[in-house]
């Protein structure tokens, strides 16, 4: 054991002995319900109202410095902090011993005078003392500065009570969602449930977890997308339609990347990838000033502005400008890959020019785009459920919003030709039985589906968990994520 695990050890002996003290004074350690009246921070925001009333608040001991027969401590809950001052004259010697008694961590209910200390500090004049829960651990005095750093994480609970910035972040990620279901409900569309297990994964090119029912006896898998049903629901007559929920991909760990995420996923029939832009960035940018009421954020030292219209590029001239290469008069597979050889990437024999240009893409032109962008005009290759650009079929009309080097959203004129379809389809199994994990299974059912009539319609996917770290700034995805995916521990 190491001398701090030591002495952790002998703080919480401690903290356990003065659990038994309480108990044998007849009173519970781990209280009952508390009858608030205030919260901190509108007393302190609101002291003229409040100065000589009696409030009621609950929540933890995060300072306590004692002066003899008086002292003091600092009370934390949801809101804020505020003061607490404890004299023993007034409080008698059973109150005041348990003042005394009071660790930092532990969770009191108090009642008290409102009032401002000589100094100017808005206070409460503790009246009665209530135990609600003793804190058998003590918090770290320097949460930030530990050197395991996953350990924030792996303890969620520890960092938002003595990290007040985390606490914030969690609650602009949920208004950050709440801003988007109010936009989407004001525009009619209808918020749904698919399923999480699915009998085949669709939507999207990923490693799928696989699990197994039982009473089924069948492997069943995390959806890595819920668009296939959700389209499904466009052919039943739901003509706009979103779903803000889990996804799963079988994939490693990063400050981008978490196995489970969140995603906004919606369906509006009769409309398009162009009307998909339109509603991204209205949505993306009421968020962002929903949020922090500014369309300015900064990020990583860069400002990123939020402001509309966005810039709009289509993907073979972003290529061209940033690399030279000129994919237009670049027509067949093999001057693809040697093209792209010439820029020093590693390119398979098989790859496509459709995968070429992606990988160009992703290469030499995504670092690049700082400022919300939208590229548009994927090739086919890369997007199985898209429709086909009429003028340039071997394009689909698809587009991503990049963000600080992110893709953030991603959007098409959905494929609705069920032949088509289908033979995309066959094509990716061809490269799944090739030993491509990522590639899309043959999904007949969504082809029957199709088969009835789908209407065009225009889809958007956005990653919630990287909107909300460019929107408070957070740069990991595990700082956006309540309880994010990590390694085992080592023993």
């Amino acid at each position: 054991m190491s001398e701090q695990e030591q002495n952790l050890s002998e703080l919480r002996k401690v903290r356990l002995e003065k659990m038994e003290e309480l108990k044998s004074l007849g009173l519970d350690p781990f209280g009952h319900r508390f009858e608030r009246n205030a919260f901190t921070k509108p007393i302190v925001d609101e002291f003229e109202q409040w100065e000589n009333q009696t409030a009621r608040v609950a929540g933890r001991i995060m300072s306590k410095r004692r002066h003899g027969k008086a002292g003091f401590a600092h009370l934390q809950d949801i809101s804020g902090r505020i003061q607490l001052y404890f004299r023993a004259d007034d409080l008698g010697e059973a109150q005041y011993d348990l003042y005394k008694k009071m660790d930092m961590g532990d969770l009191v209910g108090i009642e008290g005078q409102v009032f401002k200390t000589q100094k100017g500090e808005i206070s409460i004049h503790v009246s009665d003392l209530v135990y609600l829960s003793k804190s058998l651990h003590p918090l770290p005095e320097k949460w930030h500065g530990l050197k395991d750093v996953e350990l924030r994480y792996r303890q969620r609970y520890v960092d938002l009570i003595v990290n007040p910035e985390v606490k914030e972040v969690f609650i602009k990620r949920s208004q950050v969602v709440k801003e988007i279901r109010n936009y989407l409900d004001s525009k009619g569309f209808l918020e749904v449930e698919t399923p999480m297990m699915q009998p085949i994964p669709g939507g999207a090119t990923a490693r799928p977890f696989i699990t197994h029912h039982n009473a089924l006896d069948t492997d069943l898998y995390l959806r890595v997308a819920p668009e296939l049903y959700l389209k499904r629901l466009l052919v039943g007559g739901l003509e706009k339609v979103y779903e803000i929920n889990r996804n799963f991909r079988n994939e490693g760990v990063s400050t981008r990347h978490n196995p489970e995420f969140t995603m906004l996923e919606l369906y509006q029939a009769y409309a398009d990838y162009e009307d998909m832009m339109e509603l991204t960035e209205e949505l993306i940018s009421r968020a962002a000033f929903k949020v922090n009421g500014s369309m300015q954020v900064e990020f990583e030292g860069q400002i990123i502005d939020f402001s509309t219209p966005w810039k709009r590029v289509q993907m073979l001239d972003a290529i061209k400008e940033h690399t030279g290469l000129d994919f237009r008069t670049i027509s067949d597979d093999e001057t693809a890959r040697t093209q792209a050889r010439s820029l020093g990437l590693e390119v398979d024999d098989t790859a496509s020019r459709g995968e070429i240009i992606n990988e160009v893409f992703e290469a030499r032109v995504e670092e690049q785009l700082i400022q919300p962008t939208f590229v548009y005009g994927h090739p086919v290759e890369i997007s199985p459920l898209a429709k086909r650009n009429r003028e340039h079929p071997e394009l689909t009309d698809r587009f991503e919003v990049f963000i600080m080097q992110r893709e953030i959203a991603n959007a098409f004129s959905e494929l609705n030709d069920p032949i088509d379809q289908k033979q995309r389809f066959m094509k990716q199994a061809a490269k799944r039985a090739g030993g491509d994990a990522e590639a899309h299974m043959m999904d007949e059912d969504y082809i029957a589906a199709l088969e009835y009539g789908m209407p065009p319609a225009g889809g958007l996917g956005i990653g919630i968990d990287r909107l909300v770290m460019l929107i408070t700034g957070s740069p990991s995805i595990r700082d956006v994520i309540l309880f994010p995916t990590l390694r085992p521990r080592e023993l």
